[in-house]
């Protein structure tokens, strides 16, 4: 019965189309399968999206509500950016995957074109943010070994507490988040882990073995915790005298977020690696590369290296037209503005639960005090405010970076109005 049951779904899918099935389930049948057939490694928000459009989205019963999670800065463009949707149209209708064993038109001016918009000599196509930063960790490490001279395995990174920089057994071996670690090892060797924004412990945790410092600009999922001043800048001072590289984690903090192309540009702070993703996937598609200088990059030879999707043309398109989309509608300009009057809208509640607002551009942390953060969550959406809290009480807010003045006010009034229900 079980088998013709499925039977029956699977010849509905063909005749109807997966569009006409997936539209007949309710919110509440959505969530009950997820939470029945996945794996329970997320606790999502009780909102079953069907529907999104630029900060915008709907559940199955009409409900609206605004995205301040963004996808965790991957729709830095708003949802379905009419652009990049047609490029995905027009791709479609050509090729949409061949494998790095062949070139393509496709691949090459993506190529080209974020390495321009980066200012970087190299690129390798990866696919999420994870990938490339293991990326990054093989070309440090290679470089260490075949040009500063690192005896072979015994090569070191420095990282920085507090750090997120995915979910891989290698990336989690060096985290200080206790989740992230437990019952998950046992762990490789090779990585320093020192406190973020110290250039002091950066500068004491070198040897003769160090080949890279590899820390995100600024620490989003730890918190939005900010750096003073000057410390990128000190990070790639201190590993310029040692013959260090500098690595910046730039996939939450890349492309216009906060305020600049990349948060480094906020310093003279240039890396010598460059791990990029999220917002180059234009909302629609994941795209990630790691970047960096031609001496660094060149150590990859034929089969060292790989990734079936990494690089695929309807990938490399998507990234064209979301690199394209941010330089002439000016997004990193408009992050800086739009940012500014979210953090002082913040501020100017002056609510005494909201202990903190810190951040730059569009990625901002607003921290509450004397509050129960899972209430504030549902109050958040009893008030159609989608958030998350993230480490140290704060409740993240990474919205498109197309929002508008209008939008951002809003945003503002239904954060005050959530925070001052708490007291009712």
């Amino acid at each position: 019965m079980v088998q013709q049951d499925t039977t029956t779904a699977w010849n509905r899918i063909v005749e109807e189309g997966v569009r006409a099935y997936v539209d007949r389930l309710s919110d509440a049948e959505s969530i009950h399968i997820s939470e029945q057939y996945g794996t329970h490694n997320y606790h999502p928000l009780p909102v079953n999206v069907v529907r999104a459009d630029g900060i915008r989205v709907y559940d199955g019963e009409g409900n609206e509500f605004l995205d301040c999670i963004g996808c965790y800065s991957a729709v830095a463009h708003g949802h379905l950016s009419p652009f990049i949707v047609k490029t995905v149209e027009e791709q479609m209708e050509k090729v949409t995957l061949v494998s790095r064993a062949v070139y393509s038109s496709e691949l090459a001016v993506f190529l080209k074109a974020i390495c321009d918009y980066s200012g970087m000599d190299m690129a390798c196509p990866m696919n999420t943010g994870a990938e490339a930063i293991e990326t990054c960790i093989k070309l440090a490490r290679k470089w260490g070994y075949t040009k500063k001279g690192v005896e072979k395995d015994k090569a070191e990174i420095i990282v920085a507490d507090g750090n997120f920089h995915g979910r891989t057994t290698t990336i989690i071996g060096f985290s200080s988040e206790p989740q992230y670690m437990d019952l998950f090892g046992p762990y490789g060797p090779g990585f320093v882990s020192v406190p973020f924004d110290d250039i002091g412990a950066i500068d004491a945790a070198m040897t003769s073995n160090t080949v890279a410092v590899m820390m995100e600009p600024i620490q989003a999922e730890g918190g939005i915790i900010v750096p003073h001043d000057g410390f990128l800048a000190e990070v790639c001072d201190v590993c310029a005298r040692n013959n260090v590289l500098v690595i910046w984690d730039e996939v939450q903090t890349g492309f216009a977020r906060t305020g600049r192309r990349f948060a480094w540009n906020h310093e003279d702070a240039a890396p010598d690696l460059m791990a990029v993703g999220k917002p180059l996937g234009g909302g629609l598609f994941p795209v990630s590369a790691a970047l960096g200088k031609r001496d660094v990059m060149d150590v990859f030879v034929a089969g060292d290296h790989g990734s079936t999707f990494g690089g695929n043309p309807l990938g490399a398109v998507i990234a064209i037209a979301a690199l394209a989309e941010m330089e002439v509608h000016g997004l990193a300009d408009r992050a800086e503005a739009m940012g500014r009057r979210m953090m002082n809208g913040f501020l100017d509640l002056a609510l005494p639960q909201i202990k903190e607002v810190r951040g730059k551009g569009l990625l901002i942390g607003l921290e509450v005090q004397n509050v129960d953060g899972a209430q504030l969550t549902q109050r958040f959406l009893d008030h159609r405010v989608l958030t998350k809290e993230t480490r140290n009480h704060t409740f993240r807010f990474a919205p498109p970076l197309t929002i508008t003045e209008a939008e951002i006010d809003e945003v503002v009034s239904r954060v005050g109005a959530a925070i001052r229900s708490l007291d009712q």
